[in-house]
């Protein structure tokens, strides 16, 4: 029977970091001139964390690719780099949208013109 303090089926509570710093503190502490791959950050996860869940190969991942999304990390050809502070702002994909301002203040373009009728056979 369990005592009245004690909770029964529960594990104990990790008291790992979030995978975000995990991450971080492993591409700074491996400092590769090159930058980190996936597979020598989750070594170093591995060995400095001990008990990851299951399903950390998959987590690190995802983690990884949202860092990257957000402008944390930079990746270039397989490594991941710590992005600095003078790191240029990420743009979209494909051509910015043209702006609404066009010509001179005052300026009004004309009007659309009405489509011609087609000419039809006799």
């Amino acid at each position: 029977m369990a005592m009245a303090g004690e909770e029964v089926g529960k594990p104990p509570p990790h008291h790992l970091p979030t995978y975000p710093e995990m991450i971080m503190a492993a591409i700074t502490a491996l400092n590769e001139p090159n930058g980190s791959n996936k597979t020598s950050i989750s070594k170093y996860i591995q060995s400095n964390y001990g008990e990851l869940p299951p399903s950390h190969s998959a987590l690190l991942k995802a983690h990884l690719m949202h860092m990257r999304q957000n402008g944390e990390l930079v990746f270039i050809k397989n490594n991941y780099f710590v992005a600095g502070p003078d790191a240029p702002p990420k743009r979209g994909r494909g051509r910015p949208p043209k702006s609404e301002a066009r010509g001179p203040p005052g300026f009004r373009p004309a009007p659309p013109r009405r489509p011609r009728r087609r000419r039809r056979r006799p």
